[in-house]
């Protein structure tokens, strides 16, 4: 695992929004991420902030005349499929199925009978796959 997406896994909840933000934009100013976020702090306590989340390599910028430009480091998703083996790791003792049971249990009354059928199709393909 890299770095960058293990720090993912140990953010605080306002640093979360502020990376969903970046995600949502793909690149965004401190202005950009303060609309984004619900409640948001002041202008230099998200400056600062996306400052923390550069330093865990969780964030790069650039500079564009007077502002600084943020975006993510790693993909959405390769950020999540990280955070995701370390849960699995921590919380299931590497079993996938423990989690996959967790999550029916915590999720079961929100899935359609569309999502366990492709659930069930997702399957069959990691079955046929070894």
């Amino acid at each position: 695992m890299h770095a960058h997406t293990d720090s993912l896994f140990d953010l605080g909840k306002r640093e979360r929004q502020i990376v969903e933000a970046v995600y949502r934009r793909g690149e965004a100013s401190v202005s950009t991420v303060m609309a984004e976020l619900p409640d948001p702090p002041s202008y230099s306590a998200v400056r600062a902030m996306l400052g923390m989340l550069v330093q865990k390599g969780v964030l790069s910028f650039r500079r564009e005349g007077k502002r600084y430009l943020y975006r993510a480091v790693a993909s959405k998703e390769k950020a999540q499929k990280s955070v995701l083996r370390r849960l699995l790791a921590n919380l299931f003792g590497g079993r996938a199925s423990d989690a996959m049971v967790a999550l029916l249990d915590v999720a079961g009354e929100s899935l359609t009978d569309e999502d366990f059928a492709h659930l069930r199709k997702l399957i069959d393909q990691a079955r046929k796959q070894g």
